[in-house]
């Protein structure tokens, strides 16, 4: 009998799965740019709390779908069941050659970038790829030690998130200690309030991961959820912290002005060893998310590989270390191609988003779908506020695809180029199915 996915997952280690993945860099790099859309420091506060129950609603509306159908691969078994197999297909398709890798560079560089802060041996030499060196040891490690075990795989990630978690405590602490500033009459610039609400919603992307592991959760019926629930509402809450150590320390006006904010709140304090020491959680925090991304992402391409042919390889549990080893070394092997390919965190972005956020719309509306397409499924959980929760997270999804592709166009149009070709390997691999010695 051919190995498969073991239940080793618990409540714990789902939620820090959750919280891992999405506290990556996002809140130490996009907080002052958030700030000049919100327009007010009140305004800061209001647009994470937007963000936060947007995302929840999301969440809830996955947590429907994971808990009816706990299986291995997440979005690709419920768009197969909603739409068809080629639905299924083409998202395990993209999230192979688009958004995994691409999510994975993402991570990758802004570990890069603080890492080579703390120590960076090439540093005055003419080597300049130091970036992505540092972005490549940091996939290609993490994905060794998935490969090695899933007990390996989610301590390591158990460890990332509850440092990173202490770590932006430190951070409010950090502020409490600091004397605070008067509120300015003017805040530093100004952004559009839409985009500054986009970069709060990526900065919350990755509660839907737990979708992807579900086979792997302990008591699954109820695990699901609660990790949906407990994982989004612990990083609105520390990010909510987070916002409000950065005002209560630089100001609103300190805060849309500064180019490295959690530095600047640290240093306050610690002038000396401020710097490093932010530095070092932002490079614990990009590692966590890098962790987590290589961890869920391979079990997608594990649910395409064991459905079709096309892909057999990477449907394969291995029988001695217990994980989608052959997934883990080909995505691995793909997000190192992209970071030396596309060599920054903005292009990298650039390169997911607009495909992101069209599988985020399909399942979204596949709790519609289904209901009407499978009523006598069991559901141990039915959203909250059906049919409005999953109706405002696909508007969500639809803004947001439309903002990806208008602000940059061609970067956008080559990805979704890419997501086209699969509907011809989806074709072959059907031929490939009707042939008995395939």
């Amino acid at each position: 009998m051919p190995a498969k996915p073991r239940p080793e997952l618990t409540l714990f280690d789902s939620t820090c799965l959750i919280v891992g993945i999405i506290i990556g860099a996002g809140i130490y790099q996009m907080a002052p740019d958030i700030a000049k859309g919100a327009g007010s420091a009140w305004g800061v506060v209001g647009i994470w709390v937007l963000g936060g129950l947007l995302s929840l609603c999301g969440a809830l509306s996955y947590a429907e779908l994971a808990t009816a159908y706990p299986q291995e691969g997440g979005d690709y078994v419920y768009l197969s069941r909603a739409y068809g197999k080629w639905a299924g297909f083409l998202f395990g398709w993209a999230q192979l050659a688009i958004v995994r890798p691409g999510d994975i560079a993402v991570m990758a560089f802004a570990f890069a970038t603080y890492a080579r802060a703390i120590y960076d041996p090439l540093a005055g030499t003419a080597f300049p790829y130091g970036q992505q060196a540092y972005a490549v040891a940091a996939a290609v490690t993490l994905t060794l030690i998935n490969i090695l075990g899933v007990r390996e795989g989610k301590w390591t990630q158990n460890t990332l998130t509850t440092v990173k978690a202490l770590g932006l405590l430190f951070i409010v602490g950090a502020a409490l200690a600091a004397p605070a500033r008067p509120a300015p009459a003017e805040a530093a610039g100004s952004l559009p309030y839409s985009l500054a609400l986009i970069f709060v919603l990526f900065t919350y992307g990755g509660w839907n991961e737990m979708a992807y592991v579900a086979a792997e959760v302990k008591n699954p019926r109820r695990n699901i959820v609660r990790a949906l629930f407990l994982g989004t509402a612990a990083v609105t809450v520390l990010y909510l912290l987070v916002n409000g150590a950065f005002l209560h320390t630089l100001g609103f006006t300190g805060l849309t002005a500064s180019t490295a904010v959690a530095t600047d709140t640290v240093a306050t304090v610690l002038p000396e060893t401020g710097s490093r020491l932010v530095s070092a959680l932002i490079c614990i925090s990009a590692l966590g998310a890098v962790n987590g991304l290589i961890f869920t992402g391979a079990r997608i391409s594990y649910a395409l590989g064991a459905d079709h042919r096309l892909f057999r390889g990477l449907g394969q549990w291995h029988p001695r270390l217990g994980t989608p080893a052959v997934a883990l070394a080909t995505q691995g092997a793909i997000a190192v191609f992209l970071i030396v390919v596309l060599g920054s965190f903005i292009d990298a972005i650039l390169y997911t988003a607009a495909t992101v956020y069209s599988f985020y719309l399909a399942s979204t509306l596949a709790v519609l779908v289904l209901r009407f397409k499978e009523p006598q499924h069991e559901r141990p959980y039915r959203v909250i506020g059906y049919p409005v929760t999953p109706a405002v997270f696909a508007a969500v999804c639809l803004f947001l695809m439309y903002s990806a592709i208008t602000y940059k166009p061609w970067i956008a149009l080559s990805a979704c180029g890419l997501l086209l070709l699969g509907l011809p390997l989806y074709r072959l691999s059907v031929r490939l199915a009707s042939r008995p010695n395939a």
